[in-house]
């Protein structure tokens, strides 16, 4: 027979109230409680009854995911972590692609398939100052991303001063001083592009390293064509760089490429770090040195917070923002890695 919610209960200990705040996402419950609940609902591989929780609460179960764009892979891997936080919660995720245009956002937030879901996590690109009232809805949502609204609505974001200026200070503690950017959006202030060349260019203030317009690589779309191209017109156009901070990881691939095809040694030569931390770095020939932003707590917070909202009346709800914490992953395109150590085979 199936488990119930009843054999959860006895396994882990505690009441079945306690089991039901733990399934249906409650935030404040012990790590501790919250663990052995987990534990007991694995091992007896008891299913949540999705249907009838709907049923007696008036929820669909869903929640949408607005994004600029899969086919960037900081935003598919961001969809992938979504998923799975919701997932925890019993909620499924419908994932819409907004193409950074406008009326496609604002479809997002109006549209007819709005009534499918419960509550939406908002990744803006188009929508920016002067927008605030768009975002005053009679439903759930969540905004990811750098475009700054007011605090009426809960936001989830990067530190992308800071970690930029980390990626830079990086590359300056590594000895380089011709450090160029690839990505820039001249005339940017807001959004990520912007943000994280503000980063770059306090690290090299604070280093006394003067700033060279000739090292900064301009490209619209953040592919890894466009690294490739933008690192192109830099070495042509006689830059010199000995390191590339790329604004997101898939330039970062991008420039690599376009050094190694170049006879350029990376680090060697040109030391290469990116942002984002997708899963592909790890595997590029040397590995890819990034800033991880923070991708896994910035799913999982805005889930909770969306959730938070669900069960909350408007009016008692206060909104948050919150910055993700980050970090910097080490690899061979800033530091030449050792040689895998063969261990000797004896006859």
């Amino acid at each position: 027979m199936a488990a119930t919610m009843h054999d959860v209960a006895r396994l882990a200990g505690v009441s079945i109230k306690t089991v039901s705040n733990v399934v249906n996402g409650y935030p404040y419950i012990r790590e501790t409680t919250r663990a052995r609940v987990l534990a007991a609902i694995d091992e007896l591989d008891y299913q949540l009854n999705v249907a009838a929780r709907n049923l007696r609460t008036g929820r669909t179960g869903i929640i949408a995911l607005a994004v600029p764009e899969l086919s960037l892979p900081y935003f598919a891997e961001l969809a992938d972590s979504v998923i799975e936080a919701a997932d925890v919660q019993g909620l499924t995720v419908l994932i819409e692609q907004t193409g950074s245009r406008r009326e496609r956002e604002l479809e997002v937030l109006s549209g007819a398939r709005r009534h499918l879901t419960d509550g939406l996590i908002f990744s803006p690109l188009a929508l920016g100052a002067g927008d605030e009232d768009l975002l005053r809805v009679d439903f759930p949502v969540v905004v990811l991303g750098e475009r700054m609204f007011p605090d009426s609505v809960d936001h989830v974001t990067m530190q992308n001063v800071e970690a930029a200026r980390a990626a830079t200070e990086h590359l300056i503690a590594l000895g380089r001083r011709r450090i160029a950017v690839v990505g820039v959006h001249p005339g940017e202030v807001v959004g990520s592009a912007g943000l994280r060349l503000a980063g770059y260019q306090e690290a090299l203030e604070a280093a006394g390293i003067p700033v060279d317009e000739r090292l900064l690589g301009e490209a619209g779309l953040w592919h890894r064509a466009t690294g490739a191209e933008a690192m192109a017109r830099l070495l042509e156009d006689g830059a010199e760089p000995d390191a590339v901070f790329a604004l997101n990881d898939a330039m970062a691939l991008g420039a690599l490429h376009e050094l190694q095809v170049r006879g350029l040694r990376v680090p060697q030569d040109v030391a290469v770090i990116g942002f984002d931390a997708i899963d592909e770095g790890s595997y590029s020939n040397p590995s890819l040195t990034t800033v991880d932003p923070g991708r896994e707590q910035i799913a999982s917070t805005a889930v909770r917070l969306l959730i938070e909202q669900m069960r909350s009346r408007p009016a008692e709800h206060v909104p948050q923002r919150v910055y993700a914490d980050f970090s910097i992953l080490e690899r061979g395109s800033t530091v030449v890695e050792a040689p895998a150590v063969r261990p000797r085979v004896h006859a």
